[in-house]
């Protein structure tokens, strides 16, 4: 249940949380799947076996609170049918870099010429070379698959959408994001002091404020 407070936001009452912590995605080979994930660096969390067949493997991506699993006997999807499977990134050129350097056939960096284009893996004609104009939040992508052709699609996110974060709760999920957020917050507040005219020995609460405020999408400081 949700209700709306003094200033008209929403906020929850008696809710529940539900948390997704793991997405099972279907592969062929264990073994191959757990050598090209731990090549990109993700987490190795688990990889348990069973008399009966049953193994599980689980993977976490670096600065991710949501993980991955494969294995034997433990989905009967087709192997490499997972497709659209986002990866958040605050700086899609340095992410594809680093993947690539661990071996990822990474696609060149592109952004939608038409809505939903980024997901279709077969008819590309609807993406369009190069980042979104400006670098706009949500709106620059570069692919990836694994061996069996389970398909990732990074997404360069930077300034969230209202709503979409908890106003009452910031946090940065890398150093590298955080120093993303460092760094705006410091563009932004080096245009301020030229407004005031002035050196602002405040700055720290200036910085919190602004980031604070990108992350849950509301108005940003001047």
């Amino acid at each position: 249940m949700s209700t709306t407070d003094g200033r008209g936001r929403t906020t929850r009452t008696g809710s529940v949380d539900l948390k997704l912590e793991v997405v099972v995605i279907p592969v062929a080979d264990a073994d191959r799947s757990k050598e090209f994930y731990t090549g990109l660096g993700w987490r190795l969390d688990a990889d348990f076996s069973y008399d009966n067949g049953f193994r599980v493997v689980q993977f976490t991506p670096p600065g991710s609170l949501c993980s991955i699993q494969f294995g034997t006997k433990i989905t009967e999807a087709v192997p490499g049918s997972a497709h659209g499977l986002y990866l958040v990134v605050s700086d899609i050129a340095a992410r594809r870099a680093e993947l690539m350097n661990r071996g990822a056939k990474v696609s060149d960096v592109f952004h939608a010429g038409a809505p939903g284009s980024q997901l279709q893996s077969i008819d590309t004609s609807g993406r369009v070379d190069g980042p979104e104009p400006d670098h706009k939040s949500y709106g620059s992508f570069a692919t990836f698959e694994d061996p069996d052709g389970n398909s990732w699609l990074l997404q360069e996110v930077t300034d969230r959408l209202p709503g979409r974060v908890d106003e009452d709760s910031t946090s940065f999920s890398s150093t590298d994001e955080l120093a993303g957020a460092l760094r705006r917050a410091e563009a932004a507040h080096g245009e301020h002091e030229k407004r005031t005219g002035k050196a602002d020995p405040d700055w720290p609460d200036w910085y919190a404020g602004f980031m604070a405020a990108e992350q849950a999408g509301t108005e940003l400081p001047t």
